[in-house]
């Protein structure tokens, strides 16, 4: 009964049930947001301004690496950088404030918004592949955390310690402005997320027919120049902060060849199974 009544829902009904799917998306996002907003000492002094103390993990790691193997980078072993955060602007921290608070609040809110578009799509599909929900919900929201992860630890300590230092001149001292340094972070972070998601993508890609395990195996040279490009973009602009950036996006994209090649390969029983029955 329950098919008949989605079958037979028209292009408004579903227009109507999408709205409502983003209500609640909206109103998880700024939820999350208003209590990520209660709290600025933690975001800001605990979160957003640690990659800017040496202090912070990635850069003792880095430190105890270098001089592992016998280099001597000052770079990671420094006591403190070389620059200062300042604000200029009159509204400039209370803006600041109120859009990392929405930026926090949609990556908290992330598995629920998630679980709002599959909601939205599942009565389209099948029973078998409604009860693959939770796993995809889950393994969606575990990949986007990683991108997360990998982009506050890697890559948003990367660009500090490359863009933080660089000097054309010891006559130039380099006071950050606040939505600079915010914007760098914020941003190195949700790349990282989305990019994560590439697996999700893959697999929702290969469900439809438009790329095959084939097809990416074929243009696997070009993806390697893409995913470079792409490190080139979200990180300073040395050799080794971009290969760091492409080994885990490399992997990933391998792992969606594999994702492929399994759902053609289920398509393809399907569609056997169902030429015999009929």
């Amino acid at each position: 009964m329950a098919k008949k009544e989605v079958n037979e829902m028209s292009f408004l009904d579903h227009l109507e049930d999408l709205r409502w799917h983003l209500i609640r998306i909206v109103s998880a996002v700024v939820i999350c947001g208003i209590v990520a907003f209660i709290f600025p000492g933690f975001i800001f002094d605990q979160i957003l301004f640690s990659p800017q103390k040496m202090t912070f993990p990635t850069y003792q790691w880095l430190c105890e690496m270098s001089q592992f193997i016998g280099v001597d980078d000052v770079s990671f072993c420094a006591d403190s950088f070389p620059f200062i955060i300042q604000n200029r602007e009159m509204a400039g921290q209370f803006s600041i404030h109120i859009w990392t608070s929405i930026y926090v609040g949609f990556i908290v809110a992330f598995p629920y918004i998630i679980y709002q578009l599959w909601k939205f799509i599942s009565p389209g599909l099948t029973t078998k592949e409604k009860k693959t929900s939770t796993g995809f919900i889950v393994i969606s929201s575990l990949l986007f955390f990683m991108g997360v992860l990998f982009g506050y630890y890697i890559i948003t300590p990367l660009s500090i310690n490359f863009l933080g230092t660089y000097s054309v001149s010891a006559e130039v001292t380099n006071e950050i402005d606040i939505s600079s340094y915010v914007g760098l972070v914020r941003a190195a972070v949700l790349a990282s997320g989305i990019i994560f998601e590439l697996p999700i993508l893959i697999y929702f890609l290969a469900k439809i027919g438009l790329v095959t395990p084939a097809f990416l195996r074929k243009y696997r040279k070009f993806a390697l120049v893409i995913v470079l490009i792409l490190s080139a973009v979200i990180t300073p602009p040395d050799v080794a902060s971009q290969i760091i950036v492409a080994i885990p996006v490399l992997i990933l994209y391998e792992i969606s060849i594999h994702i492929a090649r399994i759902v053609v390969k289920k398509d393809f029983k399907k569609q056997n199974k169902h030429d015999k029955s009929s």
